[in-house]
């Protein structure tokens, strides 16, 4: 308990030097990995990104963490999200393997009852999605798409140039 606001000056020092080379070396890998590693477009860069938060947290604040470890596991985890990127660029199959497609979840002002309980959304979700969108009425809506991350995308009538491009690789779950 005595330990509960301060520790020592030695400690504060060492999260200060350690913080200060950590977060440059984490700043200088994003960089050379490039802008996908934090896109959160796909489930992994999500898991990614969080892991790469939580392994910084226990490098500044673990005392049993060497700088060195921690930004070898940085490095590690990047190198990793690099390699499943550039695989599910290159192969669709490796693509359709680790991450999930585009799920219809309303269209042409119906609900898909399939998709909302294969994605466990409710209709008040989207309701609440279509409002914070500023949609008032549901008949205006061509489609509303799940995307692989989460996010929903509300395409509403007369906004498709092309009427496949939005919805061409998005999967019906009553197909």
């Amino acid at each position: 308990m005595e330990n509960i606001f301060f520790t020592s000056w030695e400690s504060l020092i060492r999260t200060f030097i350690i913080c200060i080379l950590a977060y440059f070396s984490l700043v200088l890998m994003l960089r050379i990995s490039g802008k996908r590693t934090l896109s959160q477009m796909k489930e992994f860069d999500f898991i990614v990104t969080v892991a790469l938060g939580s392994t910084l947290a226990t490098v500044l604040l673990s005392k049993d963490v060497a700088l060195a470890d921690g930004t070898f596991a940085l490095a590690l985890l990047i190198s990793l999200q690099y390699l499943l990127a550039t695989a599910s660029v290159r192969s669709k199959k490796f693509s359709r393997l680790i991450s999930s497609e585009p799920t219809l979840v309303l269209y042409q002002g119906e609900f898909l009852q399939e998709a909302l309980k294969k994605e466990r959304v409710t209709e008040n979700e989207i309701r609440s999605v279509l409002r914070s969108q500023g949609v008032s009425s549901i008949a205006k809506v061509k489609a509303v798409v799940m995307e692989s991350n989460g996010k929903f995308t509300v395409v509403q009538e007369g906004s498709l140039s092309n009427p496949d491009s939005p919805l061409s690789n998005v999967r019906k779950v009553d197909e």
